[in-house]
């Protein structure tokens, strides 16, 4: 981290735009008959508009890199957040100053609110994950059979002429659409538009912040639904390719490619913890929930997630949500509506860089930056700023491991985890919540 000056992480932002929802004629909620749209020719008046829209969004892509998103602007729903690192020299001299400035400290995080009229989905509907067939497919043979099973959507807020842009994925013939929970925020409406240009209203079977993953269904039959794969199978190295809704409608069902990076990233953002796939594979903002697909045209993730910087370049670094996640949780939000029975310990930890453990003569452990509210590990005394060193007696040094010894267990159980603080070492007992109870 010495010589990384500023990091970014930060959803996939789906693209805010002002003029066209002024001209779209308000729907009622019932009325689900899809409407097709006409395709104009590009005059040259319409080519100077694109290079002005092209040139506004490098502008503004260049401020939602500089910093923080604004919480305050409800159809603003995409965010990045810089973590700022320091040379040994510029180390401040009490380390709960460095830790505030290193770890961006977030309000307890929430459920994000999607108001979208809901929908009940039957029981019957599974999500299966497919084996890999044996044949590969070229990147236009890929192209071809994929690309009908990548629409977009546009998420409304109640009186507002702006509207969010994104992608989704259609995962049945009668009308599920797969996308991520960030692009609905504060939505009361969303549009799903297919790739032939038919626009259908879309209700909510569930949605989850967690995971950031939503389910949308539209009233449709004989749709091209997309084929899951299996993640588990992914190896470091393997082809992948995205298709989704890159900078908006001018761009719609961009293919590009590149290989996974690597397969179990664990990343902490905004109070939540995930395990996402990285890819090198290119990617803007408008991807968000757009599809990641193997060289068999099987969909292994859906992105939503990417690396940038204010201080230099950043390219290539961007994540997805495996397909084993996505199907627990969509059969999930099927069944109940929301995630439920998955296990918290309420506290977001983060690794401690080397030059700030030798400065404050820290231990070999993980930094916590936020004890959620209404967690045991509240109520049990675990405090900002104390350094988690084991669990159950494990020594953790890595986010994955504190993961791997919580999934082994169930809401209610317990877990001893081995706090330092003031140059002492304690143990505590705390029970594991559900997370639903201090993230909703």
């Amino acid at each position: 981290m010495n010589n990384q000056r500023y990091a970014q992480e930060g959803w996939y932002e789906p693209l805010q735009h002002e003029e066209k929802a002024a001209h779209r004629p308000d729907r009622h909620e019932s009325d689900t008959k899809p409407k097709r749209k006409k395709r104009k020719g590009l005059t040259p008046a319409r080519i100077a508009g694109l290079v002005v829209l092209l040139l506004l969004l490098i502008a503004g892509s260049s401020l939602a890199v500089g910093g923080l998103r604004s919480d305050s602007a409800p159809q603003d729903s995409g965010f990045g957040v810089e973590i700022p690192s320091f040379g040994d020299e510029e180390l401040p001299t009490d380390p709960e100053d460095f830790f505030q400035q290193y770890y961006v400290t977030v309000d307890n995080p929430t459920e994000a609110e999607v108001k979208v009229e809901r929908v009940s989905q039957s029981p019957d509907y599974q999500m299966t994950l497919t084996p890999q067939p044996d044949e590969a497919l070229s990147l236009q043979e890929l192209y071809e059979k994929c690309a009908p099973s990548v629409i977009s959507i546009s998420g409304y807020v109640d009186k507002k002429t702006g509207y969010s842009w994104g992608s989704g994925v259609i995962i049945s013939e009668d009308g599920l659409i797969l996308t991520n929970a960030h692009i609905l925020e504060d939505c009361d409406r969303a549009v799903v538009e297919l790739d032939d240009g038919t626009e259908y209203e879309a209700l909510l079977v569930g949605s989850d912040s967690i995971s950031d993953i939503a389910l949308l269904k539209i009233e449709a039959e004989g749709l091209p639904a997309a084929e899951l794969g299996e993640s588990a199978s992914l190896r470091v190295g393997d082809s992948v390719a995205a298709i989704g809704n890159p900078l908006g409608e001018s761009f719609r069902n961009t293919l590009t490619d590149g290989i996974i990076s690597a397969i179990e990233r664990d990343m902490t953002y905004q109070g939540r913890s995930m395990t996402l796939l990285q890819t090198n594979t290119a990617v803007n903002e408008g991807n968000s929930g757009g599809a990641l697909f193997n060289r068999f045209g099987q969909v292994i993730g859906l992105t939503n997630m990417k690396m940038m910087s204010s201080y230099s370049s950043i390219e290539g670094i961007g994540f997805a949500i495996p397909s084993s996640t996505i199907c627990k949780v969509v059969n999930a939000l099927i069944r109940d509506g929301e995630v439920r029975g998955r296990p918290a310990i309420g506290i977001t930890v983060g690794s401690i860089p080397e030059n700030a453990k030798e400065r404050y003569s820290l231990p070999d452990g993980l930094y916590i930056s936020m004890v959620s509210k209404g967690s045991d590990a509240e109520k049990q005394g675990i405090r900002e700023g104390d350094v988690l060193t084991a669990v159950n007696g494990i020594p953790v040094t890595k986010t994955t491991e504190v993961s791997a010894e919580k999934d082994k267990l169930e809401v209610g159980d317990t877990m001893v985890l081995t706090i330092w603080r003031d140059g002492e070492s304690f143990d505590v007992e705390i029970a594991l919540v559900d997370t639903n109870d201090i993230y909703s």
